[in-house]
């Protein structure tokens, strides 16, 4: 599951028993070697899909960590890409990556509930970041999203298909999740990290509500499911001139 460059167990215990923030300042010299890091495969799959709808001019990560996904938005803006993390320790890391050809890249440490941005960009990505916001946080997040992008601008990141109820992926996540909850419930402060809260039902009813207008990308890269059904997909949600006023009956993420 590490290499031998990753953390060792008891680095992962004191990480899970530190705040959100000062686990991730601890990780962040040995996170490129953890499964936690955005495999590339994955980088590669959204960078090509989201090609097509290019070019971009000006693109952010949002919880950018050690800015993997900055090379994503460097292959397909053309003017300027920032990363943002509220880890002074993953961008740490993140500044000393060698910068990606094309754009000039910047770094912001910031909470990404409280974005230091006005309406400067045209593409907002995310990689691996919404386990750390409880279901309640959606609205807000996606609010403080659609207020640092352009009109007609566009917030993407990947979903991967949930576990089959039962199999050994399911079980596992299940496990995870319970034990983050009895964690939290007896030790402070909490570290926010679930698998099983953001669900693509709930993205897309927010999405809307938030004032966007989201659609499915399957990925090909990563194959489908016995059912047919992509096992993983990108999101596309592009800023609308008016946030919803009602709630609709179902998102307006559609296959």
């Amino acid at each position: 599951m590490f290499s031998p460059e990753g953390p060792t167990l008891r680095e992962l215990a004191v990480q899970a028993l530190s705040s959100v923030e000062h686990g991730y300042d601890l990780l962040a010299p040995k996170f490129d070697h953890t499964p936690y890091r955005t495999p590339d495969r994955v980088l590669d799959a959204v960078a090509s899909a989201l090609e097509p709808m290019g070019p971009f001019g000006t693109g952010l990560d949002l919880c950018c960590g050690t800015g993997a996904g900055v090379e994503v938005l460097a292959r397909v803006c053309r003017e300027r890409v920032t990363g943002v993390d509220f880890s002074a320790g993953m961008l740490e890391v993140a500044r000393r990556r060698p910068a990606p050809p094309g754009p000039e890249v910047s770094w912001v440490r910031a909470d990404a509930r409280a974005l230091p941005f006005g309406a400067e960009f045209d593409l907002v990505v995310s990689f691996g970041a919404f386990g750390h916001f409880l279901p309640r946080e959606l609205p807000g997040l996606f609010g403080q999203v659609r207020s640092v992008l352009r009109p007609g601008g566009r917030f993407a990141f990947p979903v991967a298909a949930p576990p089959r109820p039962g199999s050994p992926g399911y079980w596992t996540l299940l496990g995870f999740d319970a034990a983050m909850r009895v964690r939290n419930a007896l030790w402070r402060p909490p570290f926010v990290m679930y698998y099983r809260t953001f669900r693509l039902g709930d993205v897309g009813r927010e999405l809307t509500r938030a004032g966007f207008r989201a659609q499915l990308h399957a990925l090909p890269e990563f194959g489908r499911r016995p059912d047919g059904s992509p096992r993983v997909r990108l999101v596309t949600a592009r800023r609308t001139a008016w946030r919803a006023r009602v709630q609709p009956a179902a998102g307006r993420v559609n296959s």
